[in-house]
This record gives structure tokens, sequence and C-alpha cells, in this order.
């Protein structure tokens, strides 16, 4: 199984659903509240090229984007893909 990682953030209704389709696949993940932890922040803003908005997810070190591009990915028969790799 893929390694997935998670920025997110308390009440965050996108954080929430990209979570609620990994919880759907048996996905287990890693997530950091960059709300509570400037580290994670600051990690998470050089891991995606600056992007400020959360979720943003990553699939064994790849970035995926936020959870519309994960429900893209899903949607385009792509997410099962990255999910099951290794």
């Amino acid at each position: 199984m893929a390694r997935v990682v998670v920025y997110s953030g308390p009440s965050c209704p996108y954080c929430t659903k990209a979570k609620a389709l990994l919880d759907k696949k048996n996905v287990a993940y890693v997530e950091f509240n960059v709300k509570e932890d400037g580290a994670k922040l600051t990690e998470m803003l050089e891991l995606s090229g600056g992007r400020k908005t959360i979720p943003q997810i990553f699939i064994d070190d790849k970035h995926i984007g936020g959870c519309d591009d994960l429900y893209a990915l899903n949607d385009a028969g792509k997410l099962d893909e990255l999910l099951a790799a290794k």
C-alpha cells in the first residue's frame, strides 16, 4: 500500500471530504494539522510548491494536490493505481 500524507486543518470541509474518500477506500494515511504545527505548514508549503490551501495530499511523496484533485483522480480511475503502488 502506498504511503499517503494529508496536510489539513480543523473545521475544513474539503479536508473532511478528502479524508472520507480515503476512508471509504480503506486507505491508511498520516495527517498533519498545519493550523497547530507551524513546522508542518512550512513543510507543506515547500513540498507543494507554495500551495497554501488545505488539504494538500501526497501519495508516495508525489504531490496530488487538494480535495478536488483527489476526486478527479478517482473519477478518472487513476487513484486506485496510485494507492496500490509499491
